[in-house]
Order: structure tokens, then C-alpha cells, then sequence
């Protein structure tokens, strides 16, 4: 069968950053391997694609955010007609796109986007980020031959393990050696911080993670005393401040609400600590950064999960969020920052379980479900 050219591809997903993301990552292959692709992307008023998406110079849709309901009540009641109406919605975009192919990411545009693309005959592909698949993607894996996971545990009928689809200036980022030691001088000068001096970059997301900004301060005077930089990403609206509201301030400390382009953290850092997200862990095993993970401690205990994968490889750290502790950091962080030889080794056992190349591998999926 031949293609029509040039290919329209319609990509589905969002809500949070690690749906967005590799969505993101697969249309920048796409356009990558075919400049005249035509892209459309669909998502929810709610979520951070009405951002990220259009910053990304990707033409996006909205539809009706539908969740599930989880137990009786007036939602539940109107679900069925809402879920009725997201369907005709999403035909209508499939069919204005003339969509060749549907890609679905997860969250809750997917659902009615899958349903519409079955009816419509429409190949489905479907990239699942998490290790425990979400349940828009369970259900559209039923319809569809043409399934990625980032984790090779993934539990889904068919699926492929391809890895996480990252942003090429991730997956191309390199942290040379030398001397068995990484040469990330350059990096943090590029940032304003000492070269000769160890940087710890924390984070805990783009929401940021309350418990960690403050052990962090409180860690303050033990990291400074240690002459241990840190560039701390404390999330949106989560600036730490002392008595007098003021952003607190040590020597060799910065903080911001929010970081574009991690990939400069990433260069310049000598440890991470961080939340273990599916996108984060797919980061740090790409770039081959040494990290401490610190899974946020709701949910299903998905981010623990992610983190085992690298954790039981001897290629990262984790703690649990209630041990993350002052005591903790001055006996377990400080020590391994004065220990480079462990540094290395963990990041390059990282690096070893690391794959750059998903969001190719996606788009080559895409062009064979078209076929």
C-alpha cells in the first residue's frame, strides 16, 4: 500500500509533563524524518500541552476533559453523554486532520480519541511512559498491534520496549571522561558556579516537592561547610524564603522556581537528586547522570517503581520520602560528593541502561502502522 504524502499524523495525550514530553519528543523525530509531516496535536484545556505544545510550534486541539468516575455520584451520572460527545468531538478532528495515524501518550483525551479512531478504522499507536500502564492505554492497546513502553517490565499485550522518547538535546547530550572523571567544568561556569568545586542539582519537578525544599534548607550550613554547590529547582510558586520573605540565600547556593533546558543541569551536575518520574529516570540512564531518587509517596507506588529500575542495577540511589532528612543528606549525599571514583561508577551504570534513540523508534512505528 502506498502512503499519501505527505503523511497526517493526529498525536493524543497530556495533562502532566511526562505525557506531554514524549509526545513532544515523537513529533520533533517525525518532522526530523519528513519535514512536510502535518502534525496535529490534541489535548484538554486543563492540562500543560496548552503550553508546551503550541511553544513547540505544534498545532494543537482542544477536546472536553472526561475522567473516569471512580465512585457513584453526579459525575458518574453524566459520564456516559460526556464521554459520547468527547467521541464525536475527536471524529471530527480525525477527520478534518484526514488522519493517517493516531498516536496516543495517555491521559484523559486519549480515551475518546481511541474509541474514534477504531470506528474510523484509523491504525492506533500507543507509547506507554510508566512502568504500571494507565487505563486510557490499557484499554486502546485491546485495538492495536502498535504499542511502545519506556520500561521493559511494561505489562501490556503486543507492546515493544523502546524506551522513553526524550528531547534531542537530552538524547544527544554527551558528559565526556577524562581521567575516569567527568570534565563538566565548562558546564557549570555556563551556569555562573565554580568549576572546581562538586554541584548538586535538586529538583523535585516542575511542581516542585515540599518535604525536599525543606530538608534541603535545612542542609544548608552542612553543604556549605563542605564547599558543595547547589543549584536548586525549588517548582513554580515554591521559592524558599526566610523570615523576613526573602529568598534564603548560602554561599554557593542558588534557587529557581523553574530550569529551561535541563539539559544544562544535566551537564554540569555532579550528583541529581530529584523525584523519580518515568521521564526523569528515562533522563538520567540517557545522559548517564548519577542521582538519588526520591519517589513521590502517592498513587500506586509507580515512581518507587521507576527508580527500582535503575536502583537494582547499582546505577542510581533512592530514598523514601520520609527518610529524606537533613541527617540523611549530611550522612549519605555529602559522602558520596567527596567520593568522585562512585560518582563515576554510577553514572556510567546509568549510562549503560540508558536509550537515546525512542522517539525514532516511535516514528518509525508510526510510518509502518500507516502502511
Amino acid at each position: 500500500m502506498t502512503i499519501k504524502q505527505p503523511l497526517s499524523v493526529v498525536l493524543a495525550g497530556g495533562g502532566s509533563a511526562g505525557h506531554v514530553a514524549p509526545l513532544l519528543a515523537i513529533a520533533a523525530a517525525l518532522k526530523e524524518r519528513d519535514p512536510q509531516v502535518k502534525l496535529l496535536a490534541v489535548g484538554t484545556a486543563e492540562g500543560l500541552e496548552t503550553r508546551l505544545v503550541p511553544d513547540a510550534g505544534v498545532e494543537l486541539v482542544l477536546i472536553d476533559r472526561v475522567p473516569m468516575p471512580r465512585k457513584p455520584s453526579a459525575d458518574a451520572l453524566r459520564f456516559p453523554a460526556r464521554m459520547r460527545a468527547a467521541i464525536r468531538s475527536s471524529q471530527r478532528i480525525l477527520e478534518d486532520a484526514e488522519a493517517d495515524v493516531l498516536l496516543g501518550v495517555g491521559g484523559y483525551v486519549c480515551t475518546p480519541m481511541y474509541q474514534a479512531a477504531r470506528k474510523a478504522g484509523i491504525p492506533i499507536v500507543i507509547h506507554e511512559a510508566n512502568l504500571r500502564p494507565g487505563l486510557a492505554n490499557r484499554w486502546g492497546a485491546r485495538y492495536t498491534e502498535w504499542i511502545g513502553t519506556a520500561f521493559q517490565g511494561t505489562k501490556l499485550a503486543k507492546a515493544r520496549w523502546v524506551g522513553m522518547p526524550l528531547r534531542r538535546q537530552i538524547a544527544r547530550l554527551q558528559r565526556p571522561l577524562q581521567g575516569g572523571r567527568v570534565q563538566n567544568g565548562p558546564a557549570k561556569e555556563e551556569l555562573g558556579f565554580d568549576s572546581g568545586k562538586p554541584l548538586v542539582v535538586v529538583t523535585g519537578g516542575s511542581l516542585g516537592a515540599l518535604r525536599m525544599n525543606q530538608a534541603l534548607a535545612a542542609s544548608l550550613p552542612a553543604f556549605a561547610e563542605a564547599g558543595v554547590q547547589i543549584l536548586h529547582i525549588t517548582g513554580t510558586g515554591k521559592a524558599l524564603l526566610d523570615d523576613a520573605g526573602r529568598p534564603v540565600e548560602s554561599p554557593g547556593y542558588r534557587q529557581v522556581e523553574y530550569f529551561d533546558g535541563m539539559e544544562r543541569a544535566y551537564a554540569a551536575a555532579d550528583l541529581l537528586i530529584c523525584r523519580s518520574g518515568a521521564g526523569t529516570v528515562s533522563e538520567v540512564a540517557a545522559v548517564g547522570v548519577p542521582a538519588i531518587f526520591v519517589p513521590l509517596p502517592v498513587g500506586n507506588g509507580e515512581q518507587a517503581l521507576n527508580a527500582a529500575t535503575l536502583v537494582d542495577q547499582s546505577a542510581a540511589l533512592m530514598v523514601a520520602d520520609q527518610d529524606f532528612t537533613p541527617e540523611w543528606l549530611k550522612h549519605n549525599a555529602l559522602p558520596l560528593l567527596k567520593d568522585p571514583a562512585r560518582l563515576t561508577e554510577l553514572g556510567q551504570r546509568a549510562g549503560q541502561a540508558g536509550i537515546r534513540d525512542a522517539a525514532e523508534k516511535m516514528a518509525d512505528m508510526i510510518v509502518q502502522a500507516a502502511r
